[in-house]
């Protein structure tokens, strides 16, 4: 039996809204399921991952109004417009948007979410899924990190697991959790491997008996090599894991320890060496761009470093600096240098694209490269798609049936609910069906290649004009170097990539404001 005393010695922490990483990845989904930041606070589409968006006050790009709820004014396409003057790598925008999971989504109230998880819950799944499983500890805070939530405590390990396997066994006969087949697991964090291997194993092991798993369900661990040894990957994989995804974010031993991070660049490739020698399962590691007194040269050479050494893919992630981290808090009192601006990031971006095209690496997404076809990237393409999210675990996110959520985030909190046999819901959104379609579009972004005649022939039987309402849009980025049109598809540049998630949030979101007038006519 699972005790309601739960973490006695965890504080109870206020419940957030931050979403995987999904993303965690570039929508490792939001390292909380498929929506919002990631834990690193990396600039990432979706989920992501994840898994509580930075707003912004103002038109995009001009900053007036908050991204997901309605803006003080109707847009105006020229709002949406790219600069035309310089490099678009540089300034194309002012400045980067976030995708906001919940634009036009209508809350539900506290006290009709166990209803409406009821109700969901026993709504058969259709298409293509993944679940996501949150272990919300870290072993330390890194300096760069706005969401650090709780501390690891070894005695904390075999009670969160008891936790997270009894909410899997508690819905595992509900026809959203059975059926239809789990195509991706992603275990995000926080840091997963900071669990104790046999607790790590016993989750892993209870997702496979619990969940209808594809024959060829891709199922990931996030960690970071301080506390994964060789023996617990071995045990990982024996348990049924086969992919790996480590947040390495340089190489730089001097920048890994200004950073909090506690091995050193020589370990950790020496660590990545023996981890690959197993041969067991995909490699990821994510490198992260914009760091203060990082210089274009360093970038290059970790890029390379990453490309020589066999790994089956990388992400390459921008710093995107929370107020609220030690990092940006460290700037501020002039302790550390300032990061990188804005108009020097596409260039940090452009020079790792090229390092890993010259070593023969495929983009397979605007964030993610790999080097053969063992990588897939599957959790992160599908999220970015639309596709139904279970979720597990203190602070993961879901979506099922047109309703996104968040469990609650509150160790104690999460704990009682799970001994009383409840669903420990944090929020629901209910978010409108009629925009499903537009899931197709996000994905279509998210690798660099829009359908743009497909779309235009959706939303002309909406009744939208698109000629007037769309294609001048798509026209003006194609004239500031964003876009590259040609027989009814959108192909992303390499400026265009780098700022594909503000392109896909200011193209939703115009989208969705026509077609509210159209329909309003």
């Amino acid at each position: 039996m699972l005790s309601e005393k739960g973490f006695p010695q965890a504080s109870r922490e206020a419940e957030q809204g931050h979403g995987h990483r999904a993303g965690n990845e570039h929508g490792k989904g939001s390292s909380h399921g498929p929506h919002g930041h990631d834990k690193l606070g990396h600039d990432k589409a979706g989920h992501d991952k994840s898994r509580h968006a930075q707003q912004r006050q103002g038109r995009p790009g001009h900053g007036h109004g908050p991204f997901g709820q309605a803006p003080a004014a109707p847009l105006r396409m020229e709002d949406l417009f790219a600069s035309e003057q310089g490099e678009p790598l540089a300034h194309a925008f002012s400045k980067k948007a976030t995708i906001h999971p919940f634009m036009n989504a209508r809350p539900i109230a506290r006290e009709a979410m166990a209803a409406s998880w009821e109700r969901i819950k026993e709504i058969p799944r259709k298409g293509k899924s993944v679940a996501y499983l949150h272990i919300p500890f870290c072993e330390n805070h890194c300096l760069y990190c706005g969401f650090y939530q709780n501390p690891w405590r070894t005695n904390q390990s075999s009670v969160y697991a008891d936790a997270i396997i009894c909410e899997l066994q508690a819905h595992r006969d509900s026809a959203s959790h059975s059926g239809a087949p789990i195509h991706a697991v992603y275990f995000g964090g926080g840091t997963p491997t900071a669990l104790e291997t046999k607790d790590l194993c016993r989750i892993i092991e209870a997702v496979h008996e619990c969940l209808p798993l594809a024959p060829d369900c891709e199922i990931t661990i996030e960690g970071r090599i301080f506390s994964f040894s060789l023996e617990k990957a071995k045990a990982c994989f024996a348990a049924g894991a086969n992919r790996m995804s480590l947040g390495v974010q340089t190489f730089d031993t001097r920048l890994r320890r200004r950073m909090g991070r506690k091995v050193s660049g020589e370990e950790a490739q020496a660590f990545l060496s023996e981890l690959l020698d197993l041969d067991q399962g995909a490699i990821i590691i994510d490198l992260i761009f914009g760091f203060p007194s990082q210089t274009e040269e360093g970038w290059a050479e970790d890029v390379a470093k990453a490309a020589a050494l066999g790994l089956d893919g990388v992400d390459l992630y921008a710093l995107n600096l929370l107020p609220s981290s030690p990092l940006a808090m460290s700037i501020e009192k002039g302790k550390m240098p300032p990061a990188p601006d804005q108009s020097a990031m596409g260039r940090f971006y452009q020079i790792g694209s090229e390092v890993l095209s010259r070593h023969g690496w495929q983009s397979i997404s605007t964030s993610h490269w790999r080097r053969a076809t063992r990588e897939r990237n599957l959790y992160n393409l599908l999220v970015k798609s639309g596709a139904s999210c279970l979720a597990f675990g203190a602070g993961a996110g879901g979506n099922l049936a047109n309703i996104s959520f968040r469990l609650n985030g509150d160790l104690q909190g999460y704990m009682e609910s799970v001994a009383r046999g409840e669903k420990p819901l944090g929020f629901m959104m209910q978010t409108p069906e009629r925009f499903n379609f537009l899931n197709e579009t996000k994905a279509q972004m998210e690798v660099g290649l829009l359908h743009v005649e497909a779309l235009c022939e959706r939303l002309g039987a909406l009744r939208l004009d698109t000629a007037a309402d769309i294609l001048p849009l798509l026209k003006q980025w194609q004239r500031a170097g964003l876009l590259e049109l040609a027989d009814g598809w959108g192909r992303l540049t390499i400026a265009g990539r780098f700022w594909q998630v503000t392109m896909t949030q200011y193209l939703i979101q115009w989208v969705q404001q026509r077609l509210e007038a159209a329909a309003a006519q």
